[in-house]
């Protein structure tokens, strides 16, 4: 299951443990909130099944930490916004949810005496390999997770180890052996490396003009957008010592560092300051938003702006593409840094296609990794056709789960190119490995005798195949059969 997840990069390890080590030490890590009208606490809806707000914050936090702990503390919410790790969440809930429409349908159920036992066996509420309820419940209360919630958590966790154990089919003879088979074949290679060192290429403007002739509706200019601008300023707000601990004292879960711990007052204060001047300073900018709109203040600046430039934010850049943002609407103020802006369009001035000479320099760069690419595919096959295998590099005999690394070829390189290899049907052909194209024969095959200790390896490695097939059929087949309903936007890719 592990390897299908990692595979397909959408599902997360759907085992008791994510009830665990998803709870145990993870702070709280907010991404957002929004106006959730008549479906106000959910988020969507999966089949019968509804996903809440909180749930999903709390795995958005879970995976947060992991993240963040991956990068060293270095994770923070644009990079979060990357890596897309609220579609993330909200991906593993909804396949969660799907699961568990299935496990409904097909009458499967945990008890209260089974949800009671896997607490008692968490190590974390353990002391001295013995339950504890006084661990149990200072985490609870750490972590501010209601006892109804965590248990709630840990019994869709089990019903699902349940639902997909009763699915699991076990390994077969036949299957094992020709896996073991396989892992054993040893291949003995001629092969060549080529690299773009080995072309003799001339560049011809001509070509690069053909190239853009025909690319040229991908050469084109950013709109841009002709605005003015109202700076309200914060830094200057007045707030004293009460209501900067008052702030905190009401917010504080907001207030984390990079490991997800909260902040004290003392930490926290700087950021806290400026997060109450911003608060206070809203509606001395929405004053002079209204003066703007009615003619009596005047833009602080005016400037022009490609589409999605950096000086402003993505908030303000998605509200200023909407549908109904026309020249001369104004924007309600928005944050930037410690600032409010109300924004007018003035104009916007629509993408055109690059003449030549505004998109040669683009051009000439994409032909020539086309170019180049192109001529190095064209010596490969050439090579192929005329192999010579007193010129090759003749390898000793290799296996795939080897260590192994050819000559001409690093230990990375080596490693996928011996994937593709030993995935190919083929006894020569050519095979592209990062910048490099291998032209490859293999001169001669043997199977090795099948070492005894590869047992649990190949056991395994069935399993894992057998899994990742079904696991991904059986995610199409719920898809169909449990439809998503989304409440706001966001959660999708």
């Amino acid at each position: 299951m592990i390897t299908w997840m990692q595979k397909n990069n959408k599902y997360l390890v759907w085992t008791i443990w994510i009830a665990t080590i998803a709870f145990i030490g993870a702070g709280f890590v907010g991404w957002g909130s929004y106006d959730l009208g008549s479906k106000a606490g959910n988020v969507a809806k999966v089949g019968t099944i509804e996903i809440d707000q909180g749930k999903l914050n709390r795995t958005y936090s879970r995976i947060y930490n992991q993240y963040n702990e991956r990068l060293q503390g270095q994770l923070d919410e644009e990079k979060a916004k990357e890596l897309k790790i609220v579609q993330r969440a909200f991906k593993e809930l909804e396949t969660k949810a799907k699961i568990l429409n299935f496990a409904k349908d097909m009458g499967i159920i945990v008890s209260e005496n089974e949800i009671a036992q896997k607490i008692q066996d968490i190590p974390s509420f353990q002391e001295n390999g013995v339950f504890n309820k006084k661990i149990y419940d200072k985490y609870l209360s750490m972590q501010r997770i209601k006892g109804k919630d965590f248990d709630e958590t840990l019994k869709e966790e089990l019903i699902i180890q349940k639902t997909l154990a009763l699915l699991t089919v076990g390994n077969l003879d036949f299957e094992e052996e020709g896996i073991a088979a396989a892992m054993n074949v040893a291949d003995k290679l001629a092969y060549k490396v080529l690299s773009e060192n080995d072309l003799d290429f001339i560049l011809d403007e001509n070509k690069i003009k053909e190239y853009w002739e025909v690319q040229k509706e991908n050469f084109s200019t950013s709109p841009m957008y002709v605005l003015s601008i109202i700076w309200t300023e914060s830094k200057d707000t007045s707030v004293d010592e009460a209501e900067i601990q008052a702030h905190y004292d009401l917010n504080s879960f907001n207030y984390t560092n990079a490991t997800g711990k909260q902040l004290s007052f003392k930490e926290a204060k700087e950021i806290v300051t400026k997060d109450l001047k911003l608060k206070k300073t809203k509606k001395t900018a929405g004053k002079a938003y209204v003066s703007f709109k009615n003619g009596r203040i005047s833009a602080d600046e005016n400037i022009t702006l490609p589409l999605d430039d950096q000086k402003l934010t993505e908030e303000i850049w998605a509200a200023l593409k909407s549908a109904d943002m026309q020249a001369g609407k104004i924007l309600k103020p928005k944050v930037i840094a410690q600032s409010y802006a109300t924004i007018k369009i003035n104009q916007i001035i629509p993408a055109r296609i690059k003449t030549y000479k505004e998109a040669k320099k683009e051009a000439s760069t994409l032909y020539i990794i086309q170019a180049k690419k192109e001529a190095l595919f064209a010596l490969a096959e050439n090579t192929l056709k005329n192999f010579d295998e007193k010129t090759a590099i003749v390898s000793d005999f290799v296996k795939l789960e080897e260590n192994v690394n050819l000559k001409a070829l690093n230990s990375e390189e080596s490693l996928h190119f011996l994937e593709k290899l030993f995935t190919s049907m083929k006894e020569k052909g050519i095979i592209s490995v990062s910048d490099k194209v291998i032209v490859y024969n293999i001169i001669e095959q043997k199977l090795l005798p099948i070492d005894e200790n590869q047992t649990n390896v190949v056991k395994q490695t069935v399993n894992r195949l057998k899994q990742s097939t079904f696991e991904s059929n059986l995610i199409k087949v719920l898809d169909t059969k449990y439809p998503t309903e989304v409440y706001i936007g966001g959660l999708i890719n």
